[in-house]
């Protein structure tokens, strides 16, 4: 892999539950491995109730990926912002980083972390609402916020829930380009593309795939990936 080139991956992974109904967060860390990811956005990664405590075991995480959970959360025993989480290879550093509450009728939330290290690059972590009217109003809310910041490669990656490939997404596509990969869910029988990236001008990314057993899935979504460049 050229040094000037990132594996991103995106994966909701149902806090650790799996299609067979058993939470096991190592079957979520091996797929993960075997995706070879630089930097990866998890959904999911919390647990909703009490403290919100991860599902992922920081040590384990490291020990079965060689990946590190970035500090995109507050202080405390989750590992990101409203279930959201990043995990990045050694050599990639957390920059700035602003925490999103969302508006709509669930409780959701995006993350957006400046990462540094083989170029300067913007990922945002988002985990849309059911709702098509709560995620238009989402991506709205995320939009403006990007626009407060300095101008940087930006990635926004995540499950965005939105069943359509021709709409419900025409606010985000105004202003980036949107990467849609297969179907990824339901994980066993997968007939919707939930989980997207959508990128700006100043990059370049290519779809990548990403091997299915043919067992049960780790989660009830399947993970992507793609390769990110800075363009031209």
């Amino acid at each position: 892999m050229s040094e000037q080139t990132l594996r991103i991956g995106s994966y909701n992974i149902r806090k650790g539950l799996g299609t067979d109904w058993r939470r096991d967060a190592g079957r979520v860390l091996d797929r993960i491995a075997a995706m070879q990811p630089d930097l990866i956005a998890l959904q999911e990664a919390d647990f909703r109730l009490g403290a919100r405590p991860a599902a992922l075991a920081r040590g384990l995480i490291r020990e079965r990926t060689g990946l590190v959970p970035l500090a995109v959360g507050r202080a405390g025993p989750s590992l990101g912002w409203h279930g959201n989480a990043i995990l990045a290879r050694q050599g990639l550093t957390l920059g700035d980083v602003t925490r999103i509450d969302l508006p709509g009728l669930e409780p959701r939330g995006a993350v957006i972390a400046d990462i540094e290290g083989t170029f300067p690059l913007r990922l945002v972590g988002v985990h849309l609402g059911l709702l098509r009217h709560s995620r238009r109003r989402q991506l709205d809310h995320i939009r403006e916020r990007l626009l407060l910041l300095p101008p940087r490669p930006t990635l926004i990656v995540g499950d965005f829930n939105e069943w359509s490939r021709v709409k419900g997404l025409g606010r985000v596509a105004k202003h980036f380009r949107l990467l849609t990969p297969d179907a990824t869910y339901p994980a066993r029988r997968a007939v919707a593309a939930l989980d997207r990236m959508a990128y700006s001008d100043d990059l370049d990314l290519r779809l990548l795939p990403v091997a299915c057993g043919p067992g049960h899935e780790p989660s009830d979504h399947r993970p992507i990936l793609a390769e990110a460049r800075l363009a031209g």
